[in-house]
């Protein structure tokens, strides 16, 4: 396919999902630079958003983010005084969102950063220096083995091992056991290319201690770490208070613009900054990022639970549509799903399931699926010949009951045929 082919592909996904009267999720990636602006003004400004709704935004449903109205989900104003003078180099609404997520983390700290790719590097040469060890222990399906292209060996000149190649997070006895030593154990909560999948509480706790008898310390990519703490039975702070330090996300989960925080001791956190200057990170101006990750903080963060538990429900309507269709071989990954976000995997190209996703949607405005692909190499043990996709229970998907997913899922499949 080519560029310009691609590009007309997306333009009619985009289309479709924004045509669509029933979706799973609604993003500001769907959204126009005017629906955005538009969006954050509100958030500071008192406007009513775009769209006019108490969830309008973005296409005018956005859950969240950068696409929420205005005031806080329980009606408490805006996320910041709109009064206040613009960031120079750090400062304002900027110095106001590290404040904030140190506090929800319990951590001495917290220094934001234009992306996690650079805040989780930094972390990891911070403490290389450190202890003296500049080996990193993760999972092979770890964002920076997957999606970084070797940085932290290329950049960083650090080097990686592997405690495990199943799709879960290592063990105690893997941790304790392997040969050689490591400076870093990077701990990828939920571990997204394996599914979405976390540990128990006990194990999480069982692989920290390991990591402590090593004299390691302990990292957490926590890029969706907002969302674990159904999972775990345990609040963010406890979360976060395992690791040595934390790296969060604001476009993901919070649907953001962009944007990340690293936290953890003050010390840690003052080195980073000096890093983040010489990575190329300390921006001019990032108030836009900013403002959308504290709206994403105010009224998105407090509704992830019912949007965990709700996956649930979904996730299992869709594997009893799969199965009252015929569909003879199908996984819906993990079931139950440990996040707001699952994998469903089906025997067919992925080119025969965008075109049967972005048809339902054209043709009965309801997005169940929007891009479907083969998945990270080894990913989940993801067979030849399978095709994945990544589904996500948002504000919008509340709205669906298990029949409505069903009855989808039953639309889909007649699709295939």
């Amino acid at each position: 396919m080519t560029a310009m082919d691609e590009q007309e592909q997306r333009r009619r996904r985009l289309a479709a999902w924004r045509g669509s009267h029933r979706v799973l999720a609604r993003r500001s990636t769907d959204g126009t630079v005017a629906e955005g602006l538009a969006a954050l003004a509100a958030a500071v400004g008192g406007g009513s958003g775009v769209g006019g709704g108490s969830e309008a935004g973005v296409g005018g449903g956005s859950e969240a983010g950068i696409g929420a109205g205005s005031g806080s989900a329980a009606g408490s104003g805006f996320v910041h005084d709109p009064d206040d003078a613009v960031d120079v180099y750090g400062g304002g609404v900027v110095a106001d969102l590290e404040r904030r997520v140190a506090g929800l983390l319990g951590t001495e700290a917290a220094a934001f950063f234009p992306t996690g790719t650079m805040a989780q590097q930094v972390a990891l040469r911070c403490w290389a220096g450190r202890t003296g060890n500049a080996t990193v222990a993760l999972h092979p399906l770890a964002h920076p083995e997957l999606h970084e292209e070797g940085s932290l060996g290329a950049v960083s000149g650090l080097r990686t091992v592997h405690l495990t190649s199943a799709a879960r997070m290592p063990s105690a006895e893997e941790v304790r056991d392997h040969p050689e030593p490591f400076g870093t154990l990077m701990l990828e909560l939920p571990l997204r290319d394996a599914g979405f999948v976390l540990p128990t509480w006990d194990e999480l706790e069982a692989v920290v201690a390991a990591a402590r008898e090593r004299d390691a310390v302990v990292h957490l990519d926590g890029a969706r770490l907002w969302e674990c703490g159904p999972h775990f039975g345990r609040g963010l702070q406890e979360i976060a208070a395992l690791a040595d330090s934390v790296y969060v996300s604001f476009y993901k989960s919070l649907d953001g613009l962009s944007g990340a925080v690293l936290a953890g001791p003050d010390v840690l956190v003052e080195e980073a900054r000096v890093w983040r200057h010489r990575y190329g990170g300390q921006l001019f101006q990032q108030y836009p990022a900013a403002l959308s990750a504290l709206i994403g903080l105010d009224r998105e963060l407090p509704r992830l639970p019912s949007y965990v538990a709700h996956a649930k429900v979904v996730a299992g309507a869709m594997a009893e549509g799969f199965t009252a269709a015929g569909v003879p071989w199908f996984r819906v990954h993990p079931e139950p799903p440990h996040t707001h976000q699952f994998q469903v995997w089906l025997p067919y190209d992925a080119e025969v399931l965008d075109e049967a996703s972005v048809r339902q949607a054209e043709e009965t405005g309801v997005t169940l699926f929007r891009r479907w692909g083969a998945g990270a190499a080894g990913a989940a043990g993801l067979p030849p010949g399978v095709s994945v996709t990544e589904v996500t229970v948002a504000g919008a998907g509340l709205e669906w009951s298990a029949e409505d997913v069903r009855e989808a899922v039953g639309v889909f499949v007649g699709l295939l045929e």
